[in-house]
């Protein structure tokens, strides 16, 4: 199979969809991988990495969407890019299509085979191929947070480990899975004063055991959200619903009752947001003021450390990679069901159900299509 990687072109995005490791793989196992010259430079792969482990160097991304039968990236292809999609080309990466009806309608409109990484599951339920991100993203969070609350940044100038004989910052962490989890650990190394709030049981017993004393477990419901927002320094919200929008947790009201100067930081801005008052933001420009309450919205959070963040990706991403370029996308999905769970567009019809519900499509069956998987 020809492979592309094309660079990315979403703001401030620095990772790449394939390492020079990675491709080295592919060819191995017999397969053409192009690269679009410059991709790999953000994570600090040259050309001649990539040449050097089998890769040939186009220029610019015309090639790739033209030629190339799956096209491996990280985010989701913006406007310029859908329009190059074609029908029967595999687009392997992250979509996010449930809060964002453009993207959508552009890969339905072009007839693109769509895999999105975020709804891939593993055994368990799990979603191996987020899992990565939302370990970075949930690190990320507390360093994004803790400078927010800068002064300089609007913030309250509160340090979240505080110093002797002065208090630490109050955390609250809505979303107790893996992004919570990762968030938790960051701030309660910091020293911080942290609340985790999550509708699990299960899940609030096993962060209760690992965090013990140093952290606090609370049931996530409308009241002990709206208390925990209003006396938090700093509020994550790691929610996360697979492939469908984000339920709105903390309202504009809430808001009102913030203490001024307050951050909100909305890991699951992909999927829409969690805070009433969100909209997406960049690297650029990663901040802004509501009422008093700095949000920070960024939705490619990983980005930033894309060096992490590409070999971490990677790690998960490339094994289903392998398979569907040995054995063609319908045949790997019908040996895979987990694999066969990240199907989202095809021949334009939406096939995860969360989306077609979520935006009004006629919801198609990826058993239907493929037939049967196994596990």
């Amino acid at each position: 199979m020809r492979i592309g990687c094309p660079r990315e072109i979403k703001n401030h995005e620095y990772r790449v969809g394939l390492t020079p490791e990675s491709v080295h793989e592919l060819v191995a196992q017999g397969h053409e991988v192009w690269v679009e010259s410059g991709a790999g430079l953000g994570i600090d792969a040259k050309d001649a990495d990539y040449l050097a482990a089998g890769a040939k160097i186009v220029d610019g991304p015309d090639p790739i969407f033209a030629e190339c039968e799956m096209v491996v990236k990280v985010k989701e292809p913006q406007a310029v890019e859908r329009a190059k999609l074609r029908e029967g080309q595999v687009l392997y990466t992250y979509l996010h299509l449930a809060p964002d009806p453009e993207q959508t309608a552009d890969l339905v409109k072009s007839g693109v085979t769509a895999i999105a990484y975020e709804t891939v599951t593993g055994p368990g339920g799990t979603l191996p191929l987020l899992k990565p991100m939302s370990q970075v993203a949930g690190r990320m969070s507390i360093q994004a947070g803790a400078t927010a609350l800068e002064k300089a940044h609007g913030g309250r100038g509160v340090l979240l480990g505080g110093v002797p004989g002065v208090m630490p910052g109050k955390v609250a962490v809505i979303g107790g899975g893996v992004v919570g989890w990762n968030a938790a650990q960051m701030a309660v190394g910091l020293g911080a004063d942290v609340t985790i709030l999550d509708r699990s049981p299960e899940q609030l017993e096993r962060l209760g055991m690992y965090f013990e004393s140093r952290a606090k477990t609370r049931f996530s419901n409308k009241a002990n959200i709206a208390e925990a927002v209003c006396e938090a320094d700093l509020v994550i919200g790691a929610v996360l619903i697979p492939g469908a929008a984000a339920p709105k947790l903390v309202t504009r009201e809430m808001l009102g009752r913030m203490k001024q100067g307050a951050v909100l930081v909305d890991v699951a801005i992909d999927q829409g947001g969690c805070f009433e008052t969100s909209h997406a933001t960049t690297h650029a420009e990663p901040t802004f003021v509501v009422d008093g309450v700095v949000h920070y919205c960024v939705a490619n959070m990983p980005g930033a450390v894309a060096r992490t963040s590409t070999y971490a990706l990677n790690n998960v991403t490339l094994p289903h990679a392998l398979a569907i370029a040995d054995k063609g996308w319908q045949q790997a999905m019908r040996e895979n069901a987990h694999l066969a769970a990240g199907l989202n567009v095809h021949a334009g019809m939406v096939t995860y159900e969360a989306v077609a519900r979520e935006l009004g499509y006629d919801y198609k069956s990826v058993e239907s299509i493929v037939g049967a998987a196994g596990r």
